[in-house]
């Protein structure tokens, strides 16, 4: 197997491609094939020349963190969901998340998933219980990640700077269900920052590692 991956030592740095090879098992994920990689004392290149350690993020290598999001052969994936044998051919290209700052290899700061959070200030305040019809979508809605896949896929995800994403949509959802004093600051800030600038492609739910029903918190945000 061949491994393209786009590296960059350093938030300031020029990013440059690096191939390796190795013999690795089918049922491997790529997140295993990193870590066997990483493991050798000394990385050696395709063309034989020392090579830094590959920086990625992982954790729980379980599907349940999220840690580990990064583009593998062009699609936004978990890398720890992703095994050997579903890709075709012998290549596996590799690349940080894009709509992110790179700070090392495949290493990138997601904290704008928080600041915006913060930013629009979505928070319960007073609580109140939720409609226990609710419960089955809130409990779905509840397991995001925080990977940023979502936002990866959107097309209308830039920088985060006016429009917030899905993973934003969600929380809304979550927060306005429980708040008895900010329902409507919430939906304000949804309808600022999500709303108005979400045209529907709806790939954030094809790409969701959690299978979240986006779509789903939307509608139930649109008629508050």
């Amino acid at each position: 197997m061949r491994i393209k991956i786009l590296r960059q030592m350093s938030p300031v740095t020029e990013p440059y491609w690096q191939e390796f090879e190795g013999d690795f098992a089918k049922d491997q994920s790529v997140a295993g094939m990193l870590d066997e990689l990483n493991y050798k004392d000394d990385l050696i290149d395709i063309n034989g020349d020392p090579a830094p350690r590959i920086q990625w993020e992982c954790s729980c290598l379980q599907g349940m963190c999220g840690a580990c999001a990064m583009v593998i052969n062009g699609r936004p994936a978990l890398a720890c969901e992703v095994f050997l044998r579903d890709i075709k051919g012998d290549t596996v290209v590799i690349e940080p998340l894009k709509k992110f700052a790179t700070i090392s290899d495949l290493v990138v700061d997601r904290g704008i998933i928080h600041q915006n959070l913060k930013k629009a200030n979505v928070y319960i305040g007073e609580y109140e219980g939720a409609d226990p019809k609710e419960y089955d979508h809130m409990y779905a809605a509840g397991k995001c990640l925080k990977c940023g896949l979502c936002l990866e896929v959107c097309p209308n995800y830039l920088d985060g700077s006016s429009f917030y994403g899905a993973a934003f949509a969600n929380d809304c959802f979550l927060i306005a269900s429980r708040s008895k004093s900010r329902k409507k600051a919430i939906t304000k800030s949804y309808q600022k920052n999500f709303e108005q600038g979400c045209s529907k492609a709806l790939s954030c739910v094809d790409v969701c590692p959690m299978k979240i029903p986006t779509l789903a918190s939307i509608a139930k945000m649109n008629r508050r």
